[in-house]
């Protein structure tokens, strides 16, 4: 399988991570994604122009990053990452709003990176960080358990808050020492969080 992804892109570690933690990244193979190169084929791969996509050894491409696990999943022989029953809930409505988080903070970057600066709009700005601040306050005040092995949720979550290290200088740290503090543990739990580190 294929993984084009980017090596900064908050969603292509989600993915990394749950491979490595499941022992599936020997079956894949990770190749860049050029998101600004038309003449890219990661474009025809998924028209909406989004990292990451899963191309599959029969040519299938699947996409998004949330479905991307959840297939991986699918082929995961140990403790699933996706649970059934009542947890299962719970699990994708924190992998939601995980991934809610990533959305607003890349709208924050992509806002600065690609308009010229006297074109960037800070009500949209603002708009997307009082996104990032109220899903951190919520979980800061309801930190999400682990009770034997991390779910979707958890890794996405991790990644959220890895992202904002990432582009943000880590300064929700400041605020949010409960959240602080789960992330230190999800990285000792988890040893392919340190190896997913994102870069530029």
């Amino acid at each position: 399988m294929i993984l084009r992804t980017s090596h900064s892109s908050p969603f292509g570690r989600k993915v990394k991570l749950l491979a490595i933690h499941c022992g599936l990244m020997g079956r894949i193979h990770v190749e860049p994604a050029n998101t600004r190169n038309p003449d890219d084929s990661f474009h025809t791969q998924n028209p909406l122009g989004k990292i990451p996509v899963l191309v599959l050894d029969s040519g299938v491409c699947i996409f998004d990053s949330h479905v991307i696990c959840e297939y991986l999943d699918s082929l995961n022989q140990g403790t699933k990452l996706f649970p059934q029953g009542p947890e299962r809930w719970g699990a994708l409505t924190l992998a939601a709003l995980s991934d809610g988080l990533m959305e607003a903070s890349l709208l924050q970057v992509y806002e600065k990176r690609y308009r010229p600066e006297n074109k960037q709009f800070e009500g949209w700005i603002k708009m997307q960080a009082n996104k990032v601040s109220n899903g951190l306050e919520v979980l800061e005040n309801n930190i999400p358990q682990i009770e034997q092995s991390p779910h979707i949720g958890h890794l996405g979550l991790a990644c959220a808050l890895g992202y904002l290290d990432f582009r943000f200088n880590g300064n929700w740290r400041k605020k949010y020492t409960n959240l602080e503090e789960w992330l230190k543990q999800f990285s000792n739990l988890v040893p392919a969080y340190s190896a997913t580190l994102p870069t530029d």
